[in-house]
């Protein structure tokens, strides 16, 4: 298996369940690791048990994301790896949501995707290497009745990756979207008795993550899409 060719990531949006994987996978492949949260309490756990550092953030707020990365810097140096993990999800009829739940929802799931992607771009661009790993839905390429804000994130936030790898491949930054197309497996989520691998296994999927990390640039993948064997396309 070939290394991965960076030193320090940053994880966004971090949480216990695919964020805490990618981060034990990425410490056990020798890599920094932070992690950016509003609530950093709740990774007090995962920061004893791996090493990771956790800084508290609010991914949709211009100040505080530079702030974060300043932070990042000062702390482990800049990262050559950012992972987007945030999103606001907000479920409901068209006719009973609340605008400014809405607004809020967006502003997590794709403005904070574009500011993550500025600062990301700003540090990898001068070295001309860097990764930038955006975090999608089954959402992304399927809007599902009373999902609407959700979906309106998530397109946008593939739009984003699209856009980035077409401007930032080029400089040597290898951006990809990977669409987690199913249910994710947790102690609060448990899969139905008698339904074996039905869902999918967050250490299964930050395997992925890792892999598109160790990949070539001869050889890129843009988008990834992660289902369970059992899931309907």
């Amino acid at each position: 298996m070939s290394r991965i060719p960076y030193e320090r990531a940053l994880i966004i949006g971090a949480g216990t369940g695919i964020s805490a994987a990618l981060t034990r996978q990425l410490r056990a492949a020798g890599l920094a690791v932070a992690l950016a949260a509003r609530d950093t309490e709740k990774l007090a756990g995962l920061v004893q048990e791996t090493g990771a550092r956790a800084f508290s953030a609010d991914a949709a707020d211009p100040a505080s994301v530079e702030a974060l990365f300043r932070k990042v810097d000062e702390a482990i140096g800049a990262p050559d790896v950012v992972i987007y993990n945030a999103s606001g999800r907000v479920r409901g009829p068209l006719a009973q949501l609340d605008p400014a739940s809405v607004r809020q929802s967006l502003e997590v799931t794709a403005f904070g995707g574009f500011l993550a992607v500025r600062e990301a771009a700003k540090r990898m661009e001068p070295q001309g290497q860097g990764a930038i790993l955006i975090t999608g839905a089954s959402a992304s390429i399927k809007g599902f009745a009373q999902s609407a804000p959700f979906a309106m994130g998530k397109f946008a936030l593939r739009g984003l990756a699209q856009s980035a790898a077409r401007e930032l491949g080029p400089k040597g930054i290898h951006v990809a979207h990977i669409n987690i197309d199913g249910g994710v497996r947790s102690a609060a989520r448990p899969e139905p008795a008698g339904a074996p691998d039905s869902m999918l296994d967050p250490e299964a999927i930050a395997e992925t993550y890792l892999d598109l990390l160790r990949q070539k640039r001869s050889a890129w993948s843009f988008e990834v899409e992660l289902r369970p064997w059992v899931e309907t396309f």
